[in-house]
């Protein structure tokens, strides 16, 4: 009898999770040629080389990015360009990271010799650790697995998902290490949605007060939609007589309360706003205050911005305003 036919989503979940499985496996049998590992790259005082082809080439080029991020210059050399000029890159000591599936790729092997010449300690991360790669490395480290995640058990699969997982251990240690902060992380990460979280500002971005629909506690919601459609920014700030912050009404506190009976146009902003609303100030970080919207089990679109000394509105900054710059 035929075995019934699996579908595509569930040969797409067995991958991930074989793949998943592998990582597992492999984080579980780290030893201490990790540590020696991460003590080779800390005492490094130039840049990383890391150095594969075909399959392992991509995974060494992620890589460099990922140590070049964390404040670690590396670079990636593919190993049948370096036999052809590409080991100009090297400078005495530079440690190097080679990624083999199978211990024994030639190209790699050629340049073993040259390592040596170098003074380049390596570090191996390959599929298999009695391999000629395993045997003249400084430190290895194991990325075998026990079979690949596609149906065929051909495609390198598994494999590559567990040198990428321990490589990126490995740079995820360093960090932790050298007391890396967000800071210095901020300095490789200038442009894109990243750098503008970690370099702009709440007050860089917001809707600055003027712009923001305000009313004071005893207007009732009827002048406060009328505000809210002159500045259509999703909700309303309900002030104080001195400009302090009391609460919040939205544009779906509006849709709800209208769905209601009665005459609700007449309510009173105090009676139908959000008392003491989640708010931040303006010198904190786009992306802390990402996680203060989106960090929670009800996230929010819109918060409103108060100053930290005197608590009195300054802006409102919305959730589009931070992934999309504003127009205004």
């Amino acid at each position: 009898m035929a075995e019934p036919k699996v579908s595509s989503l569930e040969n797409g979940r067995r991958a991930m999770l074989a793949e998943a499985a592998a990582i597992q496996i492999a984080a579980d049998r780290m030893d201490g040629s990790f540590d020696r590992a991460v003590d080779i790259l800390l005492a490094n005082q130039s840049k990383l080389v890391i150095c594969g082809i075909g399959k392992s080439g991509h995974i060494g080029a992620k890589l460099a990015a990922t140590f070049s991020s964390s404040g670690m210059p590396a670079v990636f050399l593919h190993a049948a360009e370096a036999i052809h000029g590409d080991l100009g890159v090297y400078q005495p000591g530079d440690p190097t990271i080679l990624l083999s599936k199978s211990g024994s790729t030639e190209e790699v092997l050629r340049l073993m010799p040259m390592f040596k010449k170098f003074k380049s300690p390596v570090i191996a991360i390959v599929g298999n650790t009695r391999s000629p790669i395993a045997a003249a490395a400084d430190v290895v480290i194991d990325a075998s697995v026990e079979k690949e995640a596609d149906p065929l058990n051909l495609m390198p699969t598994s494999s590559s998902t567990v040198s990428l997982a321990i490589g990126d251990a490995l740079a995820a240690a360093l960090v932790h290490a050298r007391e890396f902060t967000a800071e210095e992380f901020a300095t490789y990460h200038p442009g894109g949605q990243l750098g503008r979280h970690l370099h702009m500002t709440v007050g860089e971005v917001m809707h600055k007060v003027e712009q923001v629909a305000c009313a004071l506690p005893d207007e009732t919601l009827r002048e406060i939609v009328i505000r809210m459609t002159r500045h259509p920014l999703g909700a309303a700030c309900i002030l104080d007589a001195t400009g302090q912050l009391t609460g919040l009404i939205t544009d779906g506190d509006v849709r709800r309360l209208l769905s209601e009976d009665g005459d609700i146009l007449a309510f009173q902003a105090g009676d139908c706003m959000t008392a003491s609303p989640v708010s931040t100030h303006p010198e904190v970080s786009l992306g802390q205050a990402v996680q203060l919207m989106e960090a929670r089990s009800s996230q929010i679109s819109v918060l409103p911005v108060v100053d930290s000394q005197t608590s009195q509105l300054v802006g409102l900054l919305r959730l589009h305003d931070i992934y999309q710059p504003s127009l205004s």
